[in-house]
C-alpha cells in the first residue's frame, strides 16, 4: 500500500538542541532553517512519529506511541515545540528510534517486536475500524500511513508491519519522501509481531525550493468551478456599484434639488411643505449610537482583524507558509498582537466622538474581546481533548504564554493606540449640530425596520464568498493544503466592496424613512454575513464529511463560531466605516439652517 502525506504545515523544523523561546520571530526561525536541512554522507536523518487519528475526524489525533506500536533501539531524541504555532496545533513530535543515515541504504530489518496481548490486539483492531493512520516526518516533509485494514467481511484485522521508505535527494539535501507499507499481519492475542523497515536512496531532480509541490493539488484548486466563481462575484461587484453609483447619485441629486427648492421658499410656504427624506433626521444622524462602549470596541475589533487578515494573505503570497508546521497559525499571532494599535486607535477615537468618558474600560474590552472569546472557545475544548487524551489538548505552559502575549504586548500597544486615537481624532467634528432632544421616530413599513434590514444585509456579502468558504473549509477540515492566496485576496477585496455598497443602500433607505438609528444598522446588517457562513458550515458538516464523536463536532462547531464571529466583526466594521464617510459626506453637502 503506497502512501504519501499530506499535512497541513504546521511549524518549523526539529531542534536537537533545545526549546526556542515561543516568541522567538518566526522569519529569523525561518532563516535558520534553511541552513540546518543540508547534510553529509552518512550524517543521521531523524523520522519522527507524530500523531494517530481516525481519518475522517481530521483534528482527534493522539501520540502516535498511544496505539501499542514499538520504537527502534536507537537512542531517544527529544523534541520540543518550537513555535507556539506548533504547540496550539497539537504536534507531539516523538522519536521513532530507527536508524537512517544521509544516502545509506538499509535491507528490511526488524527494529522492534510487539508482544500483542488481547488489550493490544484490542487497541489496534479499534484503530482499523476507525481507519486511522499516522503522520511521521523526515527533514519536515510529512509522510502518512495507514495503520492496518480489515477484510472484506470485517471479521479479520491486518497490521502493516514493514515500512518501506524510499528517499529522494537533490545534493545534500532531502526533497523527497514515499512510504510503502507492506507486511499485512493479521492481528491474533498472545502473538508477537516483528516491525521492520527499510530505507532506499534515489538522486531527483526535484529543486529544494519545489519539494512541497507534490502535496499541493492544482486540479482541485485551480478548477474551472474556482475560477468562475470569481468571474462571477467580480461580476456582482460591478453590477452593485454601478447600481449604487447610478441610484444614490440620481436619488441624491434629486433630493439635493428639492431641499435647495425648500431654502428658497418663505416659512409659510415650508410649513405647508410636504417635508420628509433623510435631511429631517439631520440633528439625530450624529447622535451617539446606543451602548457605545461596545460598539466603538466591536468597530475596533473589526478594523484590526481586517488589517490582519490583510497582511496574513500578503505575507502567504509572498512566503510559503504551508512548508512549515504552525507557521500560518504563528505568524497570525504575531500580526495579531502587532496590529493591535490598530484597534485602539479605531475604538478609541469612535468612543471619543461619541462623548464616552469611560475610555479606560473601554480600551479593555477592545484589547481582550477577541483573545478572550477565542481562548474561552480553546479551554472548553481542552476539556473535551484532555478527557480524550489527544494531543490537541494545549500544554500548560503553552496557555501561560498566550496570556503573557495578551498582558504584556496586546494590552500595552492597544493602549498606545487609544490614545492616539483619542488624541487624533477623537474630536466630534460633525457637519450638522446634535439636537438637545430626540426626534420621535415615525411609522414605517414592515420591511423598512432595522431588523429586517439586518437579516437581509448579509444575504449578497455571503454570496460574493462561499464558494471560497467551500475551497477553505476543505482545506483545513480535509486533507488539502491551500496555497491560492492570489483568490483569497481578490475574495477579500469583493467581500470588502460588497459589504460597503450594501450597507450604503441599506442606511439610505432607513434615513430615508426618517429612522436616524444606522450605526448599530450598518454594523449588524454587514456583521449578518456571519449567521450564514454558520448556518453553511452546518450543510458541510453533515454533507461534505464524514466526521463523527463529541471531540471532533465540538472542535468543528466551536471553532467555526469562533470564524464566523470574527468575519462578522470584520464585515460589520468595514460596513460600518464605509456608510460613516457616506452619511458624513451627504450631510456635509446639504444646507442646515
Amino acid at each position: 500500500m503506497n502512501c504519501h502525506g499530506y499535512s497541513q504545515s504546521t511549524s518549523l523544523t526539529v531542534s536537537k538542541h533545545g526549546a526556542a523561546n515561543v516568541l522567538t520571530s518566526l522569519w529569523i526561525v525561518t532563516a535558520l532553517l534553511v541552513f540546518s536541512l543540508q547534510y553529509t554522507d552518512k550524517e543521521e536523518v531523524v523520522l519522527w512519529m507524530n500523531t494517530v487519528g481516525p481519518y475522517h475526524n481530521r483534528q482527534e489525533t493522539y501520540k502516535y506511541f498511544s496505539l501499542p506500536f514499538c520504537a527502534g533501539s536507537k537512542k531517544t531524541i527529544s523534541h520540543y515545540h518550537e513555535t507556539l504555532g506548533e504547540a496550539l496545533q497539537g504536534v507531539e513530535l516523538e522519536f521513532s528510534g530507527l536508524d537512517i543515515k544521509f544516502k545509506d541504504e538499509v535491507m528490511q530489518t526488524t527494529y522492534c517486536e510487539i508482544d500483542l496481548d488481547k488489550a493490544k490486539r484490542d487497541a489496534f483492531v479499534y484503530a482499523i475500524k476507525n481507519h486511522y493512520w499516522y503522520q511521521m516526518y523526515i527533514d519536515d516533509l510529512p509522510i502518512w500511513g495507514i495503520v492496518g485494514e480489515a477484510d472484506e467481511n470485517g471479521e479479520d484485522h491486518y497490521l502493516w508491519t514493514y515500512k518501506k521508505l524510499e528517499i529522494g535527494y537533490n545534493g545534500n539535501r532531502i526533497v523527497d519522501v514515499n512510504l510503502t507499507s507492506e507486511g499485512k499481519v493479521r492481528l491474533m492475542a498472545n502473538t508477537r509481531i516483528a516491525m521492520s523497515y527499510s530505507v532506499k536512496w534515489k538522486k531527483s531532480d526535484v529543486k529544494f525550493e519545489d519539494r512541497f509541490d507534490k502535496y499541493l493539488d492544482p486540479s482541485f484548486f485551480q478548477h474551472r468551478i474556482h475560477w468562475f466563481s470569481i468571474f462571477n462575484s467580480f461580476m456582482m461587484v460591478i453590477f452593485l456599484v454601478g447600481l449604487v453609483s447610478m441610484i444614490l447619485m440620481r436619488t441624491l441629486r434629486k433630493d439635493y434639488a428639492r431641499y435647495s427648492k425648500e431654502e428658497e421658499m418663505d416659512d409659510m410656504d415650508r410649513d405647508l411643505g410636504d417635508e420628509y427624506g433623510w435631511k429631517q433626521v439631520h440633528g439625530d444622524v450624529f447622535r451617539p449610537s446606543s451602548h457605545p462602549l461596545i460598539f466603538s470596541s466591536l468597530i475596533g475589533s473589526g478594523c484590526q482583524i481586517f488589517s490582519v487578515s490583510l497582511i496574513v494573505i500578503i505575507v502567504a503570497m509572498v512566503e510559503d507558509l504551508y512548508t512549515e508546521r504552525g507557521s500560518m497559525l504563528s505568524t497570525a499571532i504575531f500580526v495579531y498582537a502587532a496590529t493591535s494599535p490598530v484597534n485602539g486607535y479605531f475604538g478609541g477615537s469612535l468612543y471619543a466622538k461619541q462623548g464616552g468618558r469611560r475610555w479606560i474600560k473601554q480600551m479593555f474590552i477592545g484589547a481582550f474581546m477577541i483573545p478572550a472569546m477565542v481562548c474561552g472557545t480553546a479551554f472548553f475544548i481542552n476539556f473535551i481533548a484532555i478527557y480524550y487524551h489527544a494531543s490537541r489538548a494545549i500544554p500548560f505552559g503553552t496557555m501561560v504564554a498566550v496570556c503573557c502575549i495578551c498582558f504584556f504586548v496586546i494590552l500595552p500597544l492597544n493602549l498606545v493606540g487609544t490614545i492616539l486615537g483619542r488624541n487624533l481624532s477623537g474630536q466630534p467634528n460633525f457637519p450638522c449640530r446634535v439636537n438637545a432632544v430626540p426626534r420621535p421616530i415615525p411609522e414605517k413599513k414592515w420591511f423598512m425596520e432595522p431588523a429586517v434590514i439586518v437579516c437581509l444585509g448579509g444575504i449578497l456579502p455571503f454570496g460574493s464568498i462561499f464558494i471560497e468558504m467551500y475551497f477553505i473549509f476543505t482545506s483545513f477540515w480535509a486533507y488539502k493544503i491551500y496555497y491560492v492566496y492570489g483568490f483569497m485576496m481578490l475574495v477579500l477585496v469583493i467581500l470588502c466592496i460588497v459589504t460597503v455598497c450594501v450597507t450604503i443602500v441599506c442606511t439610505y433607505f432607513l434615513l430615508n424613512a426618517e429612522d436616524y438609528r444606522w450605526q448599530w444598522t450598518s454594523f449588524l446588517s454587514a456583521a449578518s454575513t456571519a449567521v450564514y457562513v454558520y448556518m453553511y458550515s452546518f450543510y458541510y458538516y453533515f454533507f461534505k464529511t464524514k466526521m463523527y464523536g463529541l471531540f471532533q463536532t465540538s472542535f468543528y462547531f466551536g471553532y467555526m463560531a469562533v470564524f464566523s464571529t470574527a468575519l462578522g466583526i470584520m464585515c460589520g466594521a468595514i460596513g460600518y466605516m464605509g456608510t460613516s464617510a457616506f452619511v458624513r459626506k451627504i450631510y456635509t453637502n446639504v444646507k442646515i439652517d
